[in-house]
């Protein structure tokens, strides 16, 4: 559906709406469990305006979720995320229950879309695209990504220590490759700059040798036409773009030649050829989630290579700037003594933000994360706090009180990864019989995997849930002006409470007290579609509390078109809840501040709370 047809739908709706019984519940949109009488126009579509991702009515919108999965890296299901449909249906549950996730980047294999050189492996796409389906049933979007590490795990030995995955043998068998190895290394990802197969392999692919590239364009082509041919409208309506190539990277930059010209004179020609092949398959509505030089942002020094897309012009709605951002100072164990900090990441995620303000783009953070096993293990719980910290806000938590205006927009982000399997897999390194790897995400000893399978085979959280189940606002009816989540997350014993609400606000911090808050602020558009959060499932039915300049109340009622602060569930089925807050009148500005730290606050309690918050928001944002 075109993005004017989408609109279109949304203000019929919205007029039929207006027209409506006052009070009266909503009917649901086709069916789908959950779906309110505004959810089928919202989903019609999702694109970039202004900078922004916006739904078929136009409201902002958020991505926030996992990659599923790491298991498209191995071979013991044959490249696909999962073993089967029914365990991707208990991911997409899980993910969306006890992960708060709406998106999901789901990884996809050229290995096994192509085995044979110019053959296109329909049995393969047709198990991606039920799988698929899977999230998208469950009210998640997806956006594929043909994924890639090392290049391929074909250019490694049996006995290697190191194993990659993407392209598929033949492109591999096609090059004249030396025998791999990584010399001294000690992280897997060495080999990138360090193994000459590797870097070899990598040239040949962005230089089309053997016709390499042009065989993968085809394929990608095929698998997206595969992909909407075989879902309905509405399915494919969830699938949001498409991310061309993951991490790229020269291998060997010709002779003279800088990080930057590389980006604009190989990297950038290579996606405008992809962006042709999204148009011809009919994803000409969708944008493609664009990575810029793998070293464009990394924080340590003496890699960093100058670089994200400089020289690409105004993306503008087409494309997305896709990045991705792990602490290598962190993850190094040398680096960085120490834990995480409060706004440790401000920086780094703020010049992500500036970089898409500049191209005409919005933002994508398509992986961030950090080891849960290992040496530096002990440094994720600060690590991931800071970093959902910086998506949320450019401002450190010491100062987003007094500043919330310079907040910047909430970036969307999926975070490496969601593994069922994690701990319980059985792949065979490299196809050795004699290296079977079971631990962690068996794939170059990664253990990254927020989720795994109990003894009874329900999915469970390897992190705590109050820091990746969060408050964040996925769909926003005008623009955000600032937003803040607490999420109290815990470091072993220690709760890491890095945003207390001030002094200057007693009975809000009253309010609160050791709950977990997050705070909206934004301008209305007036449409009368809601501006939604997400709730956690720590914010209980009974338990959540919220204070708006629309109004103040505990345990918020069920929506009806006529009530401004209420709650419902989210599309799916899957158990997951949001807050919803219309707002009427264009331009205005209003507040909204959730918490499930009260118990029974009394009216009075409320209304001073209230009237604190109303005369922050006039002096910060009036």
């Amino acid at each position: 559906m075109t993005k004017l047809r989408a609109r279109l739908l949304g203000v019929l709706v919205l007029l039929s709406g207006s027209l409506a019984t006052a009070g009266a519940q909503p009917a649901a949109a086709e069916d789908v469990p959950g779906s309110l009488w505004f959810d089928e126009p919202a989903a019609a579509t999702l694109t970039v305006d202004h900078g922004r991702f916006t739904d078929g009515l136009g409201r902002e919108v958020v991505l926030r979720g996992y990659n599923v999965s790491g298991e498209t890296k191995l071979e013991e299901h044959g490249g696909l995320p999962f073993a089967s449909v029914a365990d991707a249906r208990k991911s997409a549950t899980a993910l969306r229950a006890l992960g708060g996730g709406n998106a999901v980047r789901l990884l996809l294999s050229w290995a096994h879309a192509e085995p044979v050189r110019g053959r296109v492996d329909t049995a393969y796409l047709a198990a991606v695209t039920d799988q698929m389906r899977a999230f998208l049933d469950a009210g998640i979007r997806v956006f594929p990504d043909f994924h890639q590490d090392l290049y391929s795990r074909h250019l490694f030995d049996a006995d290697s220590w190191y194993s990659g995955d993407g392209a598929p043998e033949w492109a591999v068998d096609a090059g004249d490759y030396p025998d791999e190895s990584c010399g001294i290394c000690l992280f897997w990802g060495q080999n990138i700059t360090q193994n000459q197969a590797v870097r070899q392999a990598t040239y040949d692919f962005w230089h089309n040798a053997n016709g390499v590239q042009d065989a993968f364009l085809s394929t990608a082509q095929s698998t997206m036409e595969y992909v909407r041919r075989h879902l309905t409208a509405a399915e494919f309506a969830g699938v949001v773009g498409f991310d061309p190539f993951n991490e790229p990277y020269a291998g060997t930059y010709d002779s003279g030649q800088t990080s930057r010209a590389w980006e604009r004179d190989v990297l950038w020609p290579f996606y405008e050829r992809f962006r042709a092949r999204m148009d011809a398959a009919g994803w000409q509505a969708k944008p493609a989630f664009v990575e810029p030089n793998l070293f464009w942002n990394a924080n340590l020094d003496f890699q960093r290579q100058e670089g994200g897309l400089l020289d690409a012009g105004r993306l503008g709605p087409r494309y997305v700037l896709n990045t991705h951002f792990y602490d290598q100072k962190a993850i190094s164990g040398v680096f960085m003594w120490g834990k995480a900090r409060d706004g440790q990441y401000a920086a780094d995620l703020g010049a992500v933000r500036d970089r898409a303000s500049a191209a005409g783009t919005t933002a994508l953070v398509s992986e961030f994360g950090h080891p849960l096993a290992g040496s530096v293990a002990d440094k994720a719980p600060t690590v991931l706090k800071a970093m959902y910290q910086a998506l949320d806000s450019r401002r450190a938590g010491s100062t987003w009180w007094s500043d919330p205006a310079s907040s910047g927009p909430v970036l969307s982000g999926t975070q490496w990864q969601w593994d069922l399997y994690n701990g319980r897999h059985h792949e065979l390194m490299n196809g050795n019989p004699g290296k079977v790897l079971t631990a962690g995400d068996a794939w170059n000893d990664e253990d990254l995997s927020a989720v795994a399978l109990d003894d009874a085979g329900r999915a469970v959280l390897r992190q705590d849930a109050r820091l990746l189940d969060r408050v964040y606002p996925s769909a926003t009816a005008g623009m955000t002006a600032a937003f803040t989540y607490e999420d109290r997350s815990r470091d072993g014993s220690a709760t890491l409470t890095w945003n207390p609400v001030p002094s200057t606000l007693p009975k809000v911090s009253q309010l609160v007290g050791p709950g977990q808050y997050g705070l909206l602020v934004w301008r209305s558009d007036g449409t009368g579609a809601p501006t939604e959060l997400h709730l956690p499932a720590s914010f209980t039915a009974s338990g959540t509390t919220v204070v708006s300049d629309l109004g103040a109340t505990t345990a918020p009622p069920a929506y009806t078109r006529t009530t401004p602060v209420a709650a419902a569930p989210e599309p799916g089925g899957t158990g997951a809840r949001r807050l919803l807050l219309t707002a009427a009148g264009p331009g205005a500005v209003h507040y909204a501040l959730v918490t499930n730290g009260a118990t029974a606050p009394s009216a009075d309690l409320l209304a001073a709370a209230r009237a604190e918050l109303a005369s922050w928001a006039a002096q910060r944002f009036n």
